[in-house]
């Protein structure tokens, strides 16, 4: 995709992945859907969200969510075509990025002011589709139980990077790494929270 000019179009020329099954009838999937992550797809999802609001999905996330969580720098990546991408690469600071963590912990007020829809929330991190035995995924956020006590939501990023919330605890927490594009990059974040950072936040009086 990136070496194109066109990334909406080359998604959307993409062919319908097809699934092998075993027997004449398909076993249909938990939530009535497959699950495929794929950035382009969420690079489109910026498209719609613009095509919706009329505005560029970027200055839309300025004024709707990182200005009102005192957010005020947000360095974006751009298609050729001038479009924000959506799909990745947005950087933000750790604390900022906790803000929205907590934002989504307290069901979408951010300092007693209502910033997201509390139904939306809800929504958001409720399963839509089934990743794995361990793992589920709401709308962008994957939803997995950490050390077999603490379910949580999360954010994913390259590297091994995590943004996660854990309503039991009344956690946000962010942890960043540089282990990009590596094996195992994800479970070493992992085995941090699950062994160490929520076994201490549980311990805390």
């Amino acid at each position: 995709m990136y070496l194109i000019e066109d990334w909406a179009q080359f998604i959307l020329d993409l062919p319908v992945r097809g699934r092998m099954h075993l027997g004449e009838k398909p076993e249909p999937p938990p939530y009535g859907r497959f699950f495929s992550y794929c950035t382009g797809g969420v690079f489109v999802l910026g498209e719609v969200v613009q095509k919706a609001a009329g505005i560029p999905a970027d200055k839309l996330a300025q004024v709707k969510l990182f200005a009102p969580l005192g957010i005020d720098r947000a360095d974006w990546f751009y298609s050729p075509m001038g479009e924000p991408q959506t799909g990745g690469d947005l950087r933000l600071a750790s604390r900022d990025l906790l803000k929205i963590a907590q934002l989504y912990l307290d069901g979408g007020s951010f300092d007693d002011k209502r910033v997201l829809d509390q139904a939306w929330v809800r929504e958001s991190l409720r399963p839509h589709a089934r990743i794995d035995a361990a793992t589920e995924y709401g709308y962008l956020f994957w939803l997995r139980e950490f050390g077999g006590r603490w379910p949580a939501f999360y954010m994913n990023g390259n590297g091994g990077n995590k943004v996660i919330g854990v309503p039991s605890l009344d956690l946000a927490a962010v942890i960043t790494s540089t282990n990009f594009n590596t094996a195992g990059m994800h479970a070493a974040t992992e085995k941090l929270l699950a062994e160490y950072v929520l076994p201490a936040a549980a311990a805390d009086p």
